[in-house]
């Protein structure tokens, strides 16, 4: 690890019975950030694959097993005074769906036994099969709708796409989120819109007239939109390129890429944005172990979303329990879901690619 200050939570009256909590280590950081989370080792992981979750597909035409090789990368939002958990599971072909999971305490859990969101006979089929719909975000838009950036994937080529609903479970697909113009056929995932929390709802909000959306995978663009339906990406005038506002960094653990992890929040310091970053071959955090995922965070103005302000220098979550190191792919946290919920921040992540698991900060919403 380097050589940078770190601090230590360890949280002395925790909430839950059972086995001592782990406390996540801690950049020694501005107060922008939200750290502080600890990671609950007596239930961890809370979401695992399962073998008797049938679905009938209606692009193969028969029953499967949906969920019976990986459960990972969670978003999740607060609904009727519980947490809706829709999580990217894979058949034993990878083939990617999205269930959906609830909790009345965002820590136990009761999986719906059938999938919300797949790839169906329908005009997105061409984008979506066989590799499936992966990795969701999910925020309201203030008339209550609900918005989900997902990643669609051919077998070739991820492309960043979206959905609305009214109630979680029934889905419009809307399309690509980049169009089907120069962009189409661009590698483009993850996401994450800018929003406001509004008691426990995350709702998007407009900047400068516009609602904004971080994304990609490798750097991070931006997009604008008027209705959270229809997007617009941010070009380069001079060479109509996309505009990349985050960048990996050589000698730290996000060297090798970096990837929006829940929606983006609006706070008083500016737009917070946690992010999952991949370590390097080389050049790379010489104290975690090459293409490790770890998550940091970064600031950006909040009347210029592509004006970054600060950055984390280290990472506030990395694997370090057995299930977090090895699985489908081995050494790593990906965060993807983040609510605030009975007067606390849960925040859910992917672990090695094959479980999900929870980490609790208890102090209050700023």
């Amino acid at each position: 690890m380097k050589n940078s200050k770190w601090i230590l939570f360890c949280s002395t009256v925790f909430l839950f019975s059972g086995c001592a909590d782990s406390p996540v280590i801690q950049p020694n950081t501005a107060d922008w950030t939200l750290v502080d989370f600890v990671k609950v080792d007596s239930l961890n992981p809370i979401l695992t694959p399962a073998n008797k979750q049938l679905f009938y597909c209606p692009v193969q035409e028969k029953e499967i097993n949906w969920e019976a090789r990986n459960v990972l990368n969670p978003s999740a939002i607060v609904k009727d005074d519980k947490v809706y958990l829709i999580y990217r599971a894979q058949d034993q072909e990878m083939t990617s769906r999205l269930g959906l999971a609830i909790s009345t305490d965002g820590l136990h859990f009761t999986k719906q036994a059938a999938p919300v969101f797949y790839p169906d006979q329908d005009s997105m089929l061409q984008y979506e099969w066989k590799g499936g719909v992966e990795d969701p975000r999910i925020v309201e838009r203030a008339d209550g709708t609900y918005i989900m950036t997902y990643t669609s994937y051919d077998g070739k080529v991820a492309r960043l796409c979206l959905a609305s609903s009214t109630d979680l479970i029934n889905w419009t697909k809307h399309g690509l989120v980049l169009g089907e113009g120069k962009y189409k056929d661009t590698w483009s995932k993850s996401g994450a819109i800018v929003c406001t929390l509004e008691g426990s709802s995350i709702i998007a909000t407009k900047i400068q007239g516009k609602y904004w959306m971080y994304f990609g995978d490798t750097d991070l663009f931006l997009a604008t939109s008027d209705d959270l339906i229809q997007w617009e990406v941010a070009e380069n005038a001079e060479n109509q390129q996309m505009i990349s506002v985050l960048h990996p960094r050589k000698g730290y653990f996000d060297s090798r890429l970096v990837e929006p992890g829940p929606f983006a929040l609006v706070r008083d310091a500016g737009i917070l944005l946690i992010y999952n970053g991949s370590n390097a071959a080389n050049f790379n955090e010489p104290g975690l172990p090459k293409f490790t995922y770890a998550a940091g965070q970064a600031l950006f103005d909040k009347e210029n979303p592509y004006k970054l302000i600060d950055r984390t220098p280290n990472y506030f979550i990395h694997p370090d329990k057995p299930y977090e190191k090895t699985g489908e792919v081995n050494e790593v946290c990906f965060v993807e879901g983040l609510v605030y919920f009975k007067n606390q921040w849960l925040l859910y992540y992917g672990t090695a690619d094959s479980k999900i698991a929870v980490a609790v900060k208890t102090k209050s919403a700023e």
